[in-house]
């Protein structure tokens, strides 16, 4: 949790200038700035692949902290960022309209009117959809991760404001869909970010709800973020409207900005209802879908994806290595990194450390085994849509290639254990002869490793020809007995 001392910076909108809430928020970044501050690269360097195979294997641990930006991921942020802005400009702490509305709720209010006006909330709903593993949650712990959780106030530039400021909370959705359960776990996060004891829950859902409305208005909370929304769909009856009804109000009585993330049956959930869609929709709507090929999405992660090899030689990323693994992972980014780092934990140690289209399908069969149902399914989707689009392709591109011949990858001298690939015949696959098979395969000149090149001919001269390769020791006559 970051917690940050409030330092004030002059808002871009003169209508925001003097709102202490937004002046401490980060200043706005160009999107070259913020794709830097949104990536994240982990190290991966020359030394660490010399060491040891079995501490080699540990840094593959870090191929899960890969942050590679997509496009969607500025438009979330720019979304979030504005969303803050809009609900906290109705929030100016000094405004006698925002001490009104600290004080009173909506029904309780007095008539007499506070110069400034009544609070007129400014609340937004902000919609994040898309499959499990497509990365939802990893962009937006990036993109939330940009602003402190809370900042504290001491005094801004019109004076002294002791205030805590919770800019974001993240909870999940309870799988029961109730009212109460969300309260609770509000409740418990607010407590954790503000730094406070536990709050005793009220007892009647009517207190509850008053609770967490009066907790949110003291903390001047920036913006709720509800996680796995698609829990609604298994609710009891009437569950899901009444939670929907509950944070709809949120963002009428109280100006909080929501954001909702879930996977595709939330959006069927909310097109039932013109109300909650367009309200769910009012701040942005977003699909983040597996990575496209023809867009260049996968090949900007993939590239990333594939600096990280902590085998003792690097093999280089071809084409074929690339759409291997855009197969296998049919453009899941999840499925994509599980599925490198299961490849390479298998051969790590052995004596042939590179990275095969075979080894890929290896550690496929290893990382996806619960979702392989669902990932086939995607995959042939994916190939149908692909035999759509060939006709045109070929008809526009005529005789036109891709095909990128790569260099062989280098083999490490290694003694390391055999490891066998089913169907990468590059590999041998037997213990008796797999030193000097693997030595043979990658040798750079062949006729170093031949200790006498003439021996076969001198031996075709002689009457018995079999008598000099018994000499010379290059003649089996009982593989049986020699390798048992």
């Amino acid at each position: 949790m970051r917690i940050e001392k409030a330092r004030y910076s002059p808002s871009i909108l003169p209508e925001h200038r003097g709102n202490p809430l937004i002046e401490a928020l980060p200043v706005k970044l160009p999107d070259e700035d913020l794709i830097d501050e949104l990536r994240f690269y982990p190290e991966c360097s020359h030394e660490e692949r010399g060491k040891d195979a079995f501490e080699r294997v540990e840094y593959l641990s870090r191929l899960k902290d890969l942050r590679q930006p997509q496009l969607v991921h500025l438009d979330v942020f720019r979304a979030v960022e504005r969303a803050l802005k809009e609900g906290y400009s109705a929030k100016n702490p000094h405004s006698p309209t925002t001490m009104n509305y600290l004080h009173y709720s909506l029904d309780e209010r007095p008539e007499i009117e506070p110069r400034t006006g009544f609070f007129k909330p400014k609340g937004s709903g902000i919609t994040v959809i898309g499959e499990s593993g497509v990365g939802k949650t990893c962009m937006l712990d990036q993109v939330l991760g940009y602003f402190p959780d809370v900042i504290v106030h001491e005094k801004s530039s019109v004076g002294l404001l002791p205030l805590r400021q919770v800019v974001w909370l993240k909870v999940d959705c309870p799988g029961d869909s109730t009212i109460k359960g969300l309260c609770l776990r509000i409740l418990e996060e607010l407590d954790r970010k503000l730094g406070l004891e536990p709050t005793t829950p009220r007892s009647t859902i009517a207190l509850l709800v008053s609770q967490i409305e009066a907790k949110i208005k003291a903390s001047f909370l920036g913006i709720l973020v509800i996680d796995e929304m698609q829990n609604l769909n298994l609710a009891k009856a009437g569950g899901a409207e009444r939670l929907l009804g509950f944070l709809h109000n949120l963002v009428n009585n109280l100006g909080i900005p929501l954001l909702f993330c879930a996977n595709p049956p939330f959006d069927e959930l909310l097109s039932k209802s013109l109300k909650s869609a367009r309200r769910a929709e009012s701040g942005g709507y977003f699909d983040v879908n597996l990575l496209g090929q023809r867009n260049g999405e996968w090949e900007l992660f993939v590239e990333e994806l594939w600096e990280l090899q902590w085998t003792n030689v690097v093999t280089p990323l071809t084409e074929a290595l690339s759409n291997k693994l855009y197969e296998l992972s049919v453009g899941n980014m999840d499925l994509a990194v599980r599925t490198f780092r299961e490849a390479q934990q298998v051969i790590i140690g052995s004596l042939d450390e590179r990275l095969t289209e075979e080894v890929l399908e290896k550690g496929a069969s290893i990382a996806i085994r619960a979702s392989k149902s669902a990932r086939d399914e995607l995959a042939h989707d994916q190939k149908l849509n692909l035999l759509k689009r060939k006709k045109k392709v070929k008809a526009e591109h005529p005789g036109e290639t891709k095909a990128n011949p790569s260099k062989k990858a280098a083999v490490a001298v290694n003694k390391g254990k055999l490891v066998q690939i089913p169907g990468d015949l590059s590999r041998p696959h037997h213990p008796e002869f797999a030193d000097i098979l693997t030595t043979l395969q990658h040798t750079d000149d062949l006729y170093e490793q031949i200790p006498d090149p003439d021996l076969i001919q001198r031996a075709s001269e002689e009457d018995d020809p079999l008598g000099p390769l018994r000499e010379a020791g290059v003649l089996c006559e009982d593989p049986l007995k020699a390798f048992a």
